[in-house]
């Protein structure tokens, strides 16, 4: 665990990220980031990996959705059976 100290700049509060922390999460100079909080933690997202996590979830949706169209359930794909739930 790495240590630092919030420093004021300009109207804003700053937190500088020690090198070490940087590349191990593979942070840049001048890369964008997201910043929030989580019940009372602060939480920085660098972008990139957020795009990934979204990418690789829309991935394992995209096969989930195609393997439901090979199982089926008497006779019946799953998908079929979903598509006809959500008609009513």
């Amino acid at each position: 665990m790495s240590r630092t100290v919030v420093g004021k700049w300009g109207k804003n509060l700053a937190i500088r990220v020690p090198m070490d922390v940087a590349r191990m999460a593979g942070l840049t100079d001048g890369e964008k980031v997201e910043i929030e909080t989580q019940d009372g933690d602060i939480v920085v997202r660098r972008r990139a990996a957020h795009a990934q996590a979204r990418q690789d979830a829309e991935s394992a949706a995209e096969e989930i959705i195609a393997e439901s169209r090979s199982h089926s359930l008497g006779g019946i794909s799953i998908r079929d059976l979903l598509d006809d739930g959500r008609r009513g």
